[in-house]
């Protein structure tokens, strides 16, 4: 018992600490099977019977990968069964969505577990999602950041608990080995699955967990418990920072509308940790596209603006974000959404090429059979689908974005909005009304060309013949929907 109240102390101890939960929260555990989630099934259940009342709800999302994923699902709806819970189950079907996603097998695999998870935390009124990440993930998600060039923000790794959608995730095992995790449920008797995948340097973290920790381990050994503390470290001060470059917006920073500026002088006496932060702060308040904010964008201003003479420059930031310097003054804007050009055509069988002017680009159409549409399809291509023809109301429509316009998702129960589409994928605002939107002749969105496919018509083995739609590239596209 001894390796079981270790870790229900420890648990309970990092709940505490980081303020996870309260006494009568709903919280919805991910569940894949695996000893690390089955762990943590088993301590929450417990501390919920013995120390603080909590509602739990069991989720498991089958990803459609392995042909032992139906065992492990029995194993966690047995597992569900036997502890009294709730159970939410899904079956995301994740290779049918990469070439939608254009994410990858893990990126789009993570994406759609946890819009499942959150929909399951929605219906059960949950606060919070947990998650079974431990110290060993924690130290691969470290080092993959490092190898990528990660600022203070990256390397702080996975956060105890951080907003997502409207719950929360938390993750209670973060100081603890997945060695620990598998001799508790030996030692409990817990059944758990193994996942071989996981033994197979197919992906990145993969090859990271297998060969590049192991070898610099040689030199190293305690390689792991120091990329954990570094995790702890960078966190804490990042959270420090965060704080700090608040406080300095409030204080010299002044916004009207889309228009954010301050003062130089007042800039340069700050600390140059500061000045960074508090560019990037105000990069993201004028742009939900939080990729374009890197580090030679940041100190070109830093720079520019600690230049003594006096000077005028424009700097284009990208995702809409321009910065410019009018002597002492250092001024970003957010640049207006343009004129919001509104278009609607129809587009009839059979019809090759829909010109879309306003957006400077072209919908090309072609009837194939189902082998032929396989050949064809790129995956990660996200200006390509494909929909079974017989599916289709006809005619479609290509229209601009409509307030209020909803989709359903591939692998997910119900529709989400096409706003909060765009936000989850960091589409500036300023290019959002220049997507296309496809849709059918009963009003269902079908397809948001590099952004998402529907649920609607989907291509399955039955399918005899495919509409193949393909955006064509204009120069004037805005970003989302231009090929990497």
């Amino acid at each position: 018992m001894e390796q079981w109240n270790r870790l229900v102390r420890a648990v309970e101890e990092a709940a505490g600490e980081h303020g996870l939960w309260k006494a009568n929260d709903r919280i919805v555990v991910a569940v894949s099977g695996g000893p690390d989630s089955v762990a943590l099934l088993h301590v929450l259940r417990h501390i919920s019977l013995h120390s603080l009342p909590l509602s739990l709800i069991c989720a498991h999302a089958d990803h459609g990968f392995r042909e032992e994923s139906r065992a492990e699902a029995e194993l966690v709806r047995k597992m569900a069964d036997e502890l009294g819970l709730p159970l939410e189950t899904a079956e995301l079907h994740v290779p049918a969505h990469l070439a939608e996603s254009g994410l990858g097998p893990e990126g789009t695999a993570r994406e759609l577990r946890y819009a499942f998870l959150a929909e399951a935390a929605a219906r059960h009124g949950a606060t919070g999602i947990a998650l079974g990440h431990h110290a060993d993930d924690q130290a691969e998600t470290v080092l993959l950041r490092l190898l990528r060039g990660s600022g203070p923000t990256g390397l702080a790794g996975m956060r105890w608990r951080r907003p997502y959608k409207k719950v929360e995730l938390l993750r209670p095992l973060l100081r603890i080995q997945k060695a620990e995790l598998v001799g508790v449920c030996r030692e409990q008797g817990f059944p758990f699955a193994e996942d071989a995948s996981n033994l197979q340097s197919l992906y990145v973290r993969n090859a990271v967990r297998l060969e590049i920790l192991p070898f610099l381990e040689k030199y190293s050994p305690r390689l792991g418990q120091s990329l954990n503390q570094l995790a702890e470290i960078a966190a804490a001060e990042d959270d420090y920072m965060e704080a700090s470059a608040e406080k300095l917006y409030l204080k010299i920073a002044r916004r009207e509308g889309e228009r954010i500026s301050f003062d130089r002088h007042a800039f340069a006496g700050e600390a140059s940790a500061l000045q960074r932060r508090l560019i990037k702060l105000i990069l993201n308040y004028l742009s939900a596209d939080t990729s374009a904010v890197d580090f030679p964008k940041i100190e070109a201003v830093r720079r520019g603006a600690l230049q003594a003479r006096p000077t005028v420059w424009n700097l284009d930031l990208g995702g809409g974000v321009t910065c410019k310097r009018q002597y002492d003054t250092i001024v970003f804007t957010s640049a207006p959404s343009g004129k919001q050009t509104s278009y609607t055509y129809e587009m009839e069988m059979p019809v090759s090429r829909l010109e879309i002017p306003e957006i400077g680009r072209s919908l090309a159409a072609a009837v194939l059979q189902r082998e032929d549409w396989a050949s064809r399809k790129v995956e990660g291509n996200r200006l390509t689908a494909g929909f079974d023809l017989e599916g289709l109301a006809f005619p479609l429509t290509v229209r601009s974005r409509l307030p209020g316009d909803t989709m359903r998702i591939m692998g997910l129960n119900g529709s989400k909005k096409v706003k909060d589409i765009y936000i989850d994928d960091k589409i500036p605002s300023s290019e959002r009304h220049r997507i296309p939107i496809v849709c059918d002749a009963l009003g269902q969105i079908l397809w948001i060309p590099g952004v998402r496919r529907s649920a609607h018509a989907a291509v399955g083995r039955h399918t005899a013949a495919v509409l193949f739609l393909s955006l064509e590239e204009g120069n004037d596209a805005p970003d989302a929907l231009r090929q990497e």
